[in-house]
């Protein structure tokens, strides 16, 4: 609706319509608190107040505060100036603060401007803006004065009005001056913080034009400051430097530098703090037991705090103290100069802009403005550096005014906001916050002006850094012609460098603060505003363009041409430097820079090594690739001027490893020399292209150039020189191990044919030179070189034996030698040279048969070595062959060691050992058998025979015990146990030794098993023997034997004898598997248990006996002799047992499909029937007598599956127990048998249901379903998933539930003739339309049937105890459910959840009917506008009557209208009586008190109420309107009455009576009776119940009645939504003697059950609902106007019937759709046709 307005006509014809118009007022005093509230700096006064001095032109101000003594501190005995300065300082406070300049005096638009606030200065040129500065003189003076020239004014207040008051002065009064006078508000203000004071002052100096400032204190003059501007010069623009800003607003024109000095002059009291010294004394007291503040103590982790240098400080500034208070009134002085580039510049904005910036700042945009950029001088800078504890330094006068750090933006006066630089700018046009303490980047055209203001004063900034840049090159000028150097030298570059480092720093840019974007602007506009990407700077070859300027990060000596930026430049101005490389301005030294340096001079020895070592580095760290490192060394050129030569390294192949080649050999020429290479490791070198010169390429080198034919000399000739080849034989002696064998051979091959040896006799060839070990001839050629290894000489062919050949020839050969040598001295010889003697000689000598045997008789027949053992004792006791050795035989020696090598025998094999055995024993040598024998068993594990397989010896050698025979080691054991199967044992004596021999303890378990089994053992004391053997060795039992045992009648068991008398005993043989162990207490009756004690018994569990049977052994036994069992056990509870046995083991036993089948066709399942103890006549209609249960007689008999029932109904059990077999009544064996097939005793009873009619009213129905889904969820959260078949939603949504006055069943056997009637509460039934209906009993209070019905249906097998369970949850409430136990917070969630939702639906109607009376309210105001009131406004109107009332009273007949008045306490008035005689309500019999009254109590007062107050009320809202009311305004009213009805929170009412004289009338009184009520729980719908103190039994009460106080709740919510009110506004109240119908209690309604249960309850629970509705209706209306009237006045009769006729037709739509009120019922046939089936 709102959408389709015209605003813009409505505006017009809102101004257009002729009313008054008003000014609008303001308060004057709280818009200066919230101006002020926006000036948070300090000194905001005396700023404001220099800033009109010098929009005034004054160029002297002076600050005066006059301070009043202390009343409480005396004056000091020392009257001196300095005792008298501080102790003003200490104990005055502040009386008055006077400023005064000698500006321009004021005119009569500066007079009236200072009266107005919001109207700032109109002079573009001037700072002030908003024209609120001045006031801020209010944040201490409450009564300004000010006076200018011939003219005062002063302010004074009037309330919240402020007010001027001028004057002219006289001749003697005024002054060419203007003085602002400030009266200081209190008296306690002490004197501020002078040292800040001065600082402040002298900013405030800087950029305004002011020359000087004194302060006073009294009389004391505490400070003098002065500033000199020295005459500037103009700034040379840079070519291609943009002067215009991006958007072409501001440009600037020139820049002027200009010095400026500031001299300060003060007196010491200025940097006086009295507190300094004690506390500078105490520190490290407070430190160590005072606590720390939690900004100091994180202060700690956020700065590098120095305890050592807060000491020292701390020390100082002690020291300084001291000294300063000896003397406040010395006087100190102090002067700073300062740079300050002015630029000139010239706006251009458009006409547009212009009117906006005007409309926000009350002034025009300049068209000329100035920024001024202010830096300290490097001078300056290093004055501050000093450290000196002079006065005058440690007062810091000029603290603020040297830019440190970040500098400030100025805008007359420093702001908050710093530029990001270390310089101040003064920006006077820049357009602050109101507060001008920052800049206004928010609002659209200040901000568009602010940023181009700053791009500016990067603009400026840049020139100004031009004009820095170019002072320094010509310093660099005068350093160079003072020096006399022509060429700039690394001396002056390091005498400027602090110069420079200084002025990077001042213009490297930091974060601005409190607002970044600003130092991003000026940074911004600083490195962009050039057309060319350059910027001049320092460098190592003067003041250059950083396009020519290069960083070097390494240290380049050797191209000493490139223009570097200085190192300590780079470490101490890192910023700047860094900020270059951001913006890409300078770069690297790159590698093109680098070539065309190397291009352009030849490198000395000192540069070249200086270039490899910088080139490797590069290399390396992968900075510069092949490709470059082939570019860079093909253009060097080295100059050895020391040896004369000239190196191109672009030729270079080859380096020297000094490791492989001495660097002072010979190398080719592509080899680089090693002493520029000996600081470089070989990988660097390698990196750079180059490869080590390896010793086959030096080798070949050096006898390629031999013989003077090549580049070598004689001296150096390998093959001549026995010095040179001394020399280069031990070189490749050293690498000889690292060659390669390709290298190794080239090597061999270049040596070995040449006279490359030096031997005794000269060179000589390797193939013909001797080790000198070689001794046995004098002319042999030896080595005479030192130093190469002996395995290098062999390589190359030099001999260190002689051959075998001439050995045999001169040693052995007895025609050319004297003396025939032995085969011992043969061996000796040998062994001496034995690493020398080539393989093939070693063959040699293994075939010869070179050697004799012990016991030759001559000796002549000799023997190769292999074929003889060495000469021992013990072998020759074995008769071995053995060597002819004389004298000593040692197998350590080296002889031995050697016939070792030849391969003579050290003992004997295991098949010899035998053999000597076995022959020994068939000759009878025992002697020698037991040697042999002996032999092996010692040196069993010396001489390796246990890798030999002694077991599988073909031979007999081992002897038997008790026997004389031999036997293999296979067939024979040491367990003489085995005996008694019949196998050999081992001799005792050789039992230790027997695993040496290859004997085994057992034979194996396959042959013993088999002997068993043919041998099974016929009594128990032979099978304990046999079964304890054979548990020695059941880790062998496996596989095919332990099946063969287990399954073979091995085991002895002893028939039972038939008769008591009989004593012979038979054996009968079983498999160990079907024998059991022990004595089976349980089944030994049943099964065969045998025990031949724990050994033998583990032999038998292993080959399959168990202790007990398994529950599929059991079944199977069962199964097949059912009787048997049933009878050997001769009790019930036994077999029972057995049965619950198996019925635990089903998910074992149902694994065995063929069991299952037996099990089914099996009679061998326990069941029972029950017979009565007294039998009487067969009566088929009666009911069950429950008395007699107890008197019945159970027999038990085994039966088949299919002939026993399961008793699922403990109903249907007690109609027909007598006529079933019944499973027992276990919940494990009813699974069980269910499991097999039993049927349940449900499926085989049939009933048919008798259903009575349905009732009317089907509240019931509605209330069991709902309880039922509610309850359900309950029931359900204790019960497995898997035994859950339809959850809560199924039930809702497709089970009806039917309230009937009659229910019964019949019951019937199938099968059978036997029948049972009884009458039911509930059962279930399928109906044709409807689907699954419940059908009970409408107000029966037991719920078993229902729950019995309901669990058949939901869960895949209900049990008795759950239907017990759900009937329980189903007949308690939720208080004393939880009180149980039951965890019932959800669904009590869920209620309060649903009356949330229900309260936002209730509020958006509200709001809606609201919506809907303001726009019909409107619409009225629009109709009455066009038509003339034809009645006069003052004429009275009755309450409830509307202006087109036929009703309404003639203004004229103002008697009868009085008369009348008193007519309407006897007779119905209005629309109110007429509903209640619609309704049925009789109500102009008694008084109006009465109309409520019940007929059972006649004398009941019917209402009562304290919803407003007590006594009568005098608002006009609960007055009855005087004139017309609108029809929208009754209804805010009564809407606001309803929305204003709450929730009685209290737990209990207590109240006297109370009787209020009504003063309008006197025909009734107003009478409220006294309630004593408590809370005791909620109804259905969460409505509050209250019951009467006096009812004692409160729980019985609610038990009985809660139906019933359910339906009343049902009835008071329906009118309740009728009427958009919230259901907790509503309580329903209990008490039998009180005389009130309902009453109102702090806007909370609370009703009468006692009247409802009289006059309703009967026709509600037959359905009729209306006149219950239309009742409470009225009832409740009459609560709700209590809302608005306390009083029963004309008043509250009026708001009454208002509330009936306003919401009348909604009450008319809740009577239509609640009758009954379970209307949202499924609908229910009258008849049920067909017949319900049950299920």
């Amino acid at each position: 609706m709102a959408s389709s307005i015209d605003y813009s006509a409505l505006r017009a014809q809102t101004l257009g319509s002729g009313q008054d118009e008003e000014a609008v007022t303001v308060n004057t005093r709280a818009l200066i608190d919230k101006v002020l509230a926006r000036y948070s700096g300090e000194w905001t006064v005396l700023r404001e107040l220099l800033q009109n001095a010098a929009d005034a032109s004054a160029t002297n101000v002076t600050v005066r505060f006059e301070t009043v003594p202390s009343p409480s501190v005396p004056l000091p005995q020392d009257k001196s100036a300095s005792a008298m300065l501080q102790h003003t300082i200490l104990h005055h406070t502040l009386k008055t603060l006077a400023v005064t300049n000698n500006g321009q005096v004021f005119g009569t638009h500066d007079w009236s401007r200072l009266k107005r606030i919001a109207e700032g200065n109109p002079d573009e040129t001037k700072i002030g803006a908003f024209g609120v500065g001045f006031y801020s003189v209010f944040s201490d003076c409450e009564e300004p004065f000010v006076s200018s020239g011939r003219e005062a004014m002063a302010f004074y207040w009037k309330g919240n009005s402020l007010f001027t008051r001028r004057m002219q002065l006289s001749d003697s009064q005024s002054t060419t001056d203007t003085t602002f006078v400030l009266d200081y508000r209190n008296s306690t203000s002490p004197v501020p913080p002078i040292l800040p004071l001065a600082q402040f002052l002298a900013s405030s100096l800087t950029f305004v034009g002011l020359t000087s400032i004194d302060l006073w204190l009294d009389d004391w003059k505490l400070l003098s400051l002065s500033k000199l501007v020295a005459p500037g010069h103009d700034l040379e623009i840079p070519r291609g430097l943009k002067t215009k800003t991006s958007e072409g607003i501001m440009k600037i024109t020139s820049v002027i530098h200009e010095t400026a000095q500031l001299d300060a002059k003060w007196l010491s009291a200025v940097g006086w703090k009295p507190k300094a010294i004690a506390t500078a004394t105490d520190d490290s007291v407070k430190g160590a037991n005072q606590p720390q503040s939690l900004r100091s103590f994180f202060s700690k982790f956020a700065s590098s705090h120095n305890p050592a240098a807060s000491s020292k400080t701390a020390r100082k500034e002690k020291a300084a103290q001291a000294l300063i208070s000896d003397d406040l009134t010395a006087e100190c002085r102090a002067t700073v100069f300062l740079h300050v580039n002015t630029a000139n510049i010239t706006t251009n904005v458009g006409k547009n802009f212009a009117v906006e910036l005007e409309r926000a700042t009350k002034k025009p945009p300049p068209k000329a403005t100035k920024i001024a950029v202010l830096t300290a001088s490097h001078e300056q800078a290093e004055s501050e550096s000093e450290d000196e504890t002079s006065p005058s330094k440690l007062i810091d006068i000029f603290a603020s005014v040297l830019p440190s750090g970040s500098g400030r933006i100025y805008i007359g006066f420093p702001t908050h906001q710093t530029t990001g630089l270390s310089a101040h700018v003064s920006a006077p046009s820049v357009i602050p916050t109101v507060e001008r303490e920052s800049i206004d980047l928010n609002a659209r055209w200040v901000r568009t002006w602010n940023t181009e203001m700053l791009r500016a004063v990067g603009i400026v900034s840049r020139i100004a850094w031009s004009g820095a840049i170019s002072n320094l090159r010509d310093n660099l000028s005068r350093q160079m012609t003072a020096s006399g150097n022509s060429k700039v030298k690394k001396a002056d570059i390091e005498k400027l460098l602090p110069q420079a480092i200084h002025l990077l720093n001042q213009y490297t840019f930091r974060e601005s603060t409190p607002s970044s974007q600003v130092g991003v602007l000026v940074e911004e506009a600083f490195w962009t505003c050039n057309t060319n990407s350059s910027i001049e700077i320092l460098s190592s070859r003067g003041v250059l363009a950083s396009q020519h300027v290069r960083l070097a990060t390494d240290e380049l000596s050797f191209v000493e041409g490139i223009p570097v930026v200085p190192t300590e430049l780079l470490q101490k101005a890192s910023g700047f430097v860094q900020k270059l490389i951001e913006v890409g301005i300078i770069t690297d030294v790159t590698t093109g820079d680098i070539k065309k340096e190397l291009e352009a001079q030849a490198l000395n020895v000192k540069q070249m090594i200086e270039f490899l070592h910088w080139l490797s580095h590069k290399a390396k760290i992968h900075e510069v690739d092949e490709v470059v490192i082939r570019s860079l060394l093909d253009g060097t050129v080295v100059n050895d001027e020391a040896e004369g030569k000239v190196l191109l390294l672009g030729t270079i192949e080859h380096f020297i490893n000094a490791s492989k080649i001495p660097g002072h050999m010979p190398t080719p020429q592509n080899t680089l020399p090693f002493k520029f290479t000996r600081g470089l490791d070989k990988d660097d070198l390698k990196l750079l292209g180059w490869d080590d010169l390896t010793i086959v390429p030096w080798l070949r080198f050096l006898i390629e150039n031999t013989g003077g034919l090549g580049l070598l000399s004689s001296d150096q000739d390998i093959t001549a020189s026995l010095d040179f080849a001394g020399q280069v034989l031990p070189v490749l002696s050293k690498q000889w191990d690292g060659l390669s064998q390709s290298s190794k051979s080239t090597v061999i091959e270049l040596l070995s044919t040449r006279t490359t040896v030096p031997t005794k006799m000269g060179m000589s060839r390797p193939s013909n030179a001797y080790f000198p070990s070689v001794r046995l001839f004098e002319d042999l050629p030896i080595v005479a070189v030192n130093a190469v290894k002996e395995k290098f000489l062999v390589a190359l062919g030099v001999r260190k034996t002689i051959e075998l050949d001439l050995i045999f020839e001169r040693l052995l050969n007895t025609e050319k030698s004297e003396s025939k040598w032995s085969h011992v001295d043969l061996i000796k010889y040998l062994s001496s040279v034995r690493n020398d003697i080539p393989q093939r000689d070693i063959t040699k000598l293994n075939d010869a048969a070179i050697c004799t045997a012990e016991g030759s008789a001559d000796n002549q027949q000799r023997y190769r070595v292999s074929d003889l053992f060495e000469p021992h004792n013990e072998l020759r006791a074995l008769g071995l062959r053995i060597i002819h050795w004389p004298g000593v035989y040692r197998a350590g020696s080296e002889e031995g060691r050697f016939l070792r090598t030849l391969g003579i025998r050290t003992h004997p094999t295991v098949p010899e050992l035998v053999n000597i055995v076995s022959v020994a024993s068939m000759e009878n040598k025992k002697t020698l058998r037991d040697k042999a024998l002996r032999y092996l068993i010692d040196f069993f594990h010396q001489h390796g025979y246990s890798a030999q397989e002694i077991a599988k010896a073909p031979v007999s050698f081992l002897p038997v015990e008790n026997s004389d025979r031999l036997a293999v080691p296979s067939r024979c054991f040491t367990n003489e146990r085995t005996s008694m199967m019949g196998f050999d044992v081992l001799r005792a004596d050789l039992h230790p030794h027997a695993d040496k021999l290859g004997v085994k303890l057992n034979p194996p378990i396959e042959e013993c098993a088999a002997w068993l089994v043919k041998n099974p053992p016929g009594t128990n004391r032979e099978a304990r023997q046999v079964f304890d053997y054979f548990s020695t060795r059941l880790n062998e039992l496996q596989g095919r034997s332990l099946d063969l045992l287990s399954s073979a009648d091995i085991v002895p068991v002893s028939v039972r004898a038939s008769t008591a008398a009989e004593k012979p005993r038979k054996v009968r043989h079983l498999a160990p598997k079907f024998c059991f162990l022990g004595s089976g207490d349980r089944y030994a009756d049943i099964f065969d248990y045998v025990d031949f004690g724990s050994t033998a018994n583990s032999f038998l569990l292993r080959c399959g006996s168990k202790h007990e049977p398994t529950t599929n052994e059991l079944a199977q036994l069962v199964v097949q002799e059912p009787a048997r069992v049933f009878s050997t056990f001769g009790s019930a509870e036994k077999y029972l047992d057995l049965l619950t046995t198996l019925a635990r083991s089903w998910s074992t036993l149902r694994k065995d499909p063929g069991l299952i089948r037996a099990m089914k066709s099996s009679a061998f399942l326990l069941a029972y029937i029950e017979y009565a103890a007294e039998k009487g006549s067969k009566t088929t209609e009666d009911n069950l007598d429950y008395d007699e249960y107890d008197a019945t007689v159970r027999t038990y008999q085994l039966a088949k599956v299919d002939q026993v029932l399961v008793a699922d109904d403990v109903v249907n059990y007690s109609l027909f127990k007598s006529n079933i077999l019944a499973a027992p009544p276990e919940e494990e064996l009813e699974t069980f048998y269910t499991n097999l097939g039993a049927k349940p005793l449900s499926s085989v009873v049939e009933a048919i249901p008798r259903v009575g009619h349905p009732t009317s009213d089907q509240t019931s129905a509605i209330r069991l379903k709902k309880l039922i889904l509610e309850r359900i969820k309950l029931f359900y959260h204790d019960i497995s998933r898997d035994q859950i078949k339809r959850d809560a939603s199924w039930i809702e949504k497709n089970i009806t539930f039917v309230a009937v006055n009659s229910l019964s069943v019949r019951k019937k056997l199938t099968n059978t003739n036997i029948t049972h009637t009884e009458p039911i509460n509930a059962v279930l039934g399928d109906h044709i339309k409807l689907g699954k209906v419940i059908y009970f009993i409408s107000g029966s209070k037991d719920y078993f049937h229902v729950s019995q019905a309901l669990l058949h249906m939901c869960l895949h097998r209900s049990k008795p105890q759950q239907a017990m369970i759900l009937t329980t949850l189903l007949e308690n409430d939720l208080h004393r459910l939880r009180a149980r136990g039951y965890d019932v917070s959800r669904i009590l969630k869920k209620k309060a959840a649903d009356a949330r939702v229900a309260e936002e639906k209730r509020q958006k109607q509200l709001d809606e009917e609201r919506q809907r009376m303001e726009e019909l309210e409107a619409s009225r105001h629009e109709s009455q506008s066009q038509i003339t009131s034809v009645h006069g406004e003052e004429q009275a109107k009755m309450p409830g009557l509307f202006p087109d009332s036929p009703d309404r009273p003639d203004p004229s007949s103002r008697d009868l209208a009085i008369a009348s008045q008193h007519d309407d306490m006897r007779r119905p008035r209005g629309l109110f009586s007429a509903l209640q005689r619609t309704f049925g309500i009789d109500s102009h019999r008694r008084p109006s008190h009465q109309a409520h009254e019940n007929p059972l109590a006649p004398q009941l007062p019917g209402y009562a109420d304290d919803a407003v107050a007590q006594q009568p009320t005098k608002g006009t809202v609960n007055q009855p309107p005087k004139a017309v009311t609108s029809p929208s305004g009754l209804q805010k009213n009564l809407l606001s009455a309803i929305k204003s009805s709450r929730a009685h929170n209290s737990s209990g009412i207590s109240s006297n009576p109370v009787v209020n004289e009504v003063k309008e009338t006197q025909s009734f009184c107003d009478s409220r009776p006294a309630q004593n009520i408590t809370s005791v729980g909620d109804a259905a719908n969460g409505i509050k119940i209250f019951l009467s103190n006096s009812i004692q039994d409160k729980a019985g009460f609610m038990a009985a009645n809660f139906s019933a106080l359910n339906l009343f709740a049902d009835i008071l919510l329906v009118v309740a939504t009728a009427l958009y009110l919230p259901a907790r506004a509503l309580h329903i109240f209990q008490e039998d003697d009180s005389s009130t119908i309902a009453f109102n209690k702090g806007r909370a309604l609370f009703f009468n059950y006692q009247y409802f249960e009289s006059l309703h309850l009967a026709e509600v629970q037959q359905g009729k609902n209306s006149d219950a509705i239309v009742y409470w209706f009225v009832t409740m209306s009459h609560e709700l106007a209590h809302n608005l009237v306390s009083d029963h006045s004309q008043a509250h009769s009026y708001y009454t019937e208002s509330f009936i006729a306003h919401f009348f037709a909604r009450i008319a739509e809740q009577v239509a759709s609640h009758t009954p009120v379970t209307a949202r019922a499924a609908p229910v046939p009258t008849t049920i046709d067909p017949p319900p089936s049950y299920s």
